[in-house]
């Protein structure tokens, strides 16, 4: 009888004894599922919660869309349950990701949040009082610490925010759920826990499900167990299951991980909370993933206005006749003798009357504050002694003992009887001389800005395909020894006493749950440096949906401040279209500078003031002191902002490549342009074009103009800031050579790269007084050619027309 019932169980794909015993224990024991009196009329008080929020919301606001919970009402006391239960076993801290079906009845009667501050999501008359554009009620997150009333414990529960992308939000809270584990010493789980909430459509559908499971046992990125809770409508939008999955249940992926799944029918609600807790247990004892699939019915159509009938008939014709679960549940307690008909009553009026009085309250809310659904708070951070911190940023430069303490260290194994590679050998013995010279190459540079701000006490996490050793051979911070397996150092974290954890991890080969981890890692904390580099730059598009939900727009959207740092290895080398362009042109696209717009120029600390109100930075820098100034300042700035850096590949070993010690002292800072010093700066009035540029592409025009004899004929300024765009500057680099005509020069084809950010930006500057002309390869499809004789052909093409006088007055 025990699997005749309303609870199914999916354990025998375990391959763990012990484990499947314990989910026989729990289910195949007689008489194992009782509830005493109290329990009972516990669950059916959250039922009427549950139930106559959705209903009062239907009453007010009828026209409007909520994604409401009608048809898995039960959910309410299944998420409270897990949370009662974890909170028994010691965890303190729940941090939630779920879609927006039933997501403002979690915010009202899970989280508790204040209702009026729902109902005054409601009134299209109010408008939001802080920054940003906000976004629709039921994608808003949500931070909130109270008493458990059941274990008489302080919990601290947090929604993440999540745009309809539905399963978009997994990675983000597993990465959120490991940063308060790392922070708070919880190296087991027993503190911090996650739940996620899936809809069953999405959960088969959505591969980035699939690539969240496979970081569940990672040892950098596992939270010690997940538990999924699936809303199983057995539809979705219009789909039926027939149509939308090849799999015989929704859950199948999590098979993957070896996490049990447990089936159960949410009109029993008993059964519904039975499992919950077994699923609680599972995860407090064996600290890994579990499912629960609540096998439910939608009972509006997918949204509020949305019609089913139109395409399930026949299952919304049953639907009809479908008694709520509410009406079931009190109707089997009054049999039973649990509760009498008028306590039922006054339950359910009691509610009723503090929706009532909220609503009455939301009207007198004369402002709606974005800044009440914050997700991640960071307490502190934005002040210094009660006042606001300054919108300034100090000296980025290190004194010259501590660089060479890093770079001895980088260039050394501190750990005895250690046996590296011989070819790590001549890399680490050339750092040495490096050091010696007072020079770094990109390499070092990173190490430099990394393992001063360990110094400072900022806790970095590099996570990504191949980091520890670097896609391109030239990293190396953990090394291998060669005759014990599993033995490895990590210089990093060896470089001072008392000096802040270095995490370097090579992750698994996925993009989209892998920078959706780091993002919500970096939400957390400020006081961290969060990078996550792209095993080649183009491959950024596989998370395409974390660029564009939440980092692009995440202050804009949710005022959440976030200062994750993307690397992305960038360059025309002749490798193909596959591994060359990380194409910068959608990060500038998507940047909120107005091009036709010159901002006030005198403005005080005009420079930091527009950091602040750009959406994202991107950078590409030419040089490793600029890339090591950049990398401190992001810690170093009063704020956060994401930051993208197209980093180099060939760069990386460039001879000319290299930055002395004297580029990166106190009193030094980031460059956002780097101006003409040479024989050209001499004589600005002789100069007849100003070539502007970008990244790697510098190093070719200055081969080619030393080649033409051309150094006091061209000058060659490099743009190294692209958004926020430096106006300022390069005023300036206008001004000071009257007679030059003006031209981009870039490596990528003209409809891509930085050409139609840079012209109209460039125009204003100069208030549209010159052309801004083009140097660089023409239009295509593709971002490379694959050919090698192809590429050297079009790299010569693009610096004939920089270098050649005369090719623009055709144009004229």
């Amino acid at each position: 009888m025990a699997y005749c019932q309303h609870i199914g169980v999916e354990f025998m794909f375990i391959n763990d004894l012990e484990q499947c015993q314990w989910i026989r224990q729990k289910f195949e024991t007689p008489g194992i599922m009782q509830f005493t009196n109290e329990e009972k009329r516990t669950l059916l008080a959250r039922l009427v919660r549950s139930t106559r929020f959705e209903e009062f919301l239907q009453r007010k606001w009828s026209s409007e869309k909520r994604f409401g919970l009608e048809g898995c009402e039960v959910l309410i006391p299944a998420l409270k349950t897990i949370i009662d239960k974890s909170s028994e076993n010691g965890v303190d801290y729940v941090i939630m990701g779920m879609p927006h079906r039933g997501r403002l009845n979690v915010l009202a009667n899970v989280i508790r949040k204040e209702l009026e501050q729902i109902f005054c999501q409601f009134d299209s008359k109010l408008e939001a009082a802080d920054e940003g554009s906000g976004d629709v009620k039921y994608h808003l997150g949500m931070y909130h610490r109270r008493i458990n009333r059941v274990t008489d414990r302080n919990i601290t529960l947090s929604l993440v925010a999540n745009p309809s992308h539905l399963e978009a939000a997994d990675p983000v809270v597993m990465g959120k759920t490991k940063a308060e584990q790392f922070y708070c010493g919880d190296t087991e789980g027993k503190k911090v826990m996650s739940i996620l909430l899936h809809g069953d459509a999405a959960f088969a559908g959505q591969g980035i499900v699939y690539e969240t499971f496979h970081l569940s046992d990672l040892p950098s990125y596992t939270t010690h167990g997940t538990v999924h809770v699936v809303v199983n409508n057995q539809i979705g939008f219009t789909t039926d299951p027939r149509m939308a999955r090849s799999s015989p249940y929704p859950t199948d992926v999590a098979r993957v991980v070896n996490a049990p799944i447990f089936h159960v029918n949410s009109d029993d609600p008993e059964a519904v909370m039975y499992v919950c807790k077994v699923a609680a247990e599972w995860r407090s004892t064996f600290h890994k993933d579990v499912v629960v699939d609540l096998v439910c019915y939608r009972r509006n159509g997918h949204n509020e206005m949305d019609e089913p009938m139109f395409t399930q008939p026949l299952m919304y014709k049953q639907i009809r006749k479908q008694k709520p679960v509410l009406q079931k549940y009190a109707e089997l307690l009054v049999s039973q003798g649990v509760v009498n008909q008028p306590e039922y009553e006054e339950e359910i009026s009691k509610y009723d009357k503090i929706c009532e009085e909220a609503f009455a309250r939301s009207k007198d809310e004369k402002i709606l504050h974005i800044k009440h659904w914050l997700d991640s708070p960071w307490p502190g951070f934005f002040t210094l002694d009660g006042q606001p911190r300054s919108m300034s940023c100090p000296s980025t430069g290190l004194t010259e003992d501590i660089l060479t303490h890093i770079g001895n260290v980088a260039s050394s194994v501190p750990v005895e009887n250690f046996t590296i590679h011989g070819g790590l050998s001549r890399i680490l013995k050339t750092r040495g001389e490096m050091v010696k010279n007072r020079t770094v190459d990109w390499a070092l540079a990173e190490y430099m800005a990394f393992g001063s701000l360990l110094k400072e006490g900022i806790h970095i996490r590099l996570s990504g395909q191949d980091v520890e050793r670097g896609t391109f051979s030239h990293r190396h911070h953990v090394l291998h020894d060669q005759n014990v397996d599993k033995r490895t150092c990590i210089p990093m974290n060896h470089l001072w006493p008392n000096q802040a954890p270095y995490t370097v991890c090579n992750s698994s080969l996925s993009e989209y749950g892998v920078l959706g981890f780091e993002l919500g890692f970096a939400m957390a904390s400020p006081n961290a440096l969060v990078l996550w580099e792209a095993q080649f730059g183009d491959f950024h598009n596989t998370a395409q949906c974390i660029i564009d939900q939440f980092i692009c727009p995440g202050q804009a959207k949710w005022v959440r401040q976030n200062g994750i740092v993307l690397l992305l290895p960038h360059g025309m080398e002749g490798m193909g279209p596959e591994h060359s362009s990380a194409r910068p042109e959608r990060f500038l696209q998507m940047c909120n500078d107005d091009p036709d717009v010159l901002p006030d120029l005198k403005e005080a600390n005009f420079d930091i003031n527009q950091l602040y109100d750009c959406n994202w930075v991107v950078v590409n820098c030419s040089t490793p002191g600029n890339f090591f100034h950049v990398l401190r300042r992001q810690i170093l700035l009063p704020f956060r902002k994401p930051l993208i850096i197209f980093t180099p590949k060939s760069l990386l070993r460039h001879p000319e490549a290299r930055s002395s010690f004297d580029e990166m002292l106190p009193g030094t800072h980031f460059q956002r342009v780097i101006p003409e010093d040479g024989p050209a700066a001499q004589n600005p009035e002789n100069v007849k074009r100003l070539l502007f540029c970008t990244g790697k592409v510098y190093y070719d025009l200055t081969r080619e103009r030393k080649a033409r004899d051309m150094v006091g004929q061209v000058a060659i300024t490099r743009i190294e800031q692209l958004p926020p765009f430096p106006f300022d500057l390069l005023l300036k680099e206008v001004q000071k050579y009257p007679n030059a005509e003006l031209a981009w020069c870039q490596e990528e084809h003209k409809n891509q790269g930085y050409y139609d950010y840079v012209k109209p930006r460039l125009r204003t500057t100069i208030s549209r007084a010159k052309p801004v002309w083009y140097a660089g390869r023409d239009p295509a499809a593709a971002p490379a050619t694959g050919n090698k004789k192809t590429h050297l052909t079009e790299l010569q093409r693009l610096l004939d027309t920089a270098f050649d006088l005369d090719v623009f007055k055709n144009f004229s």
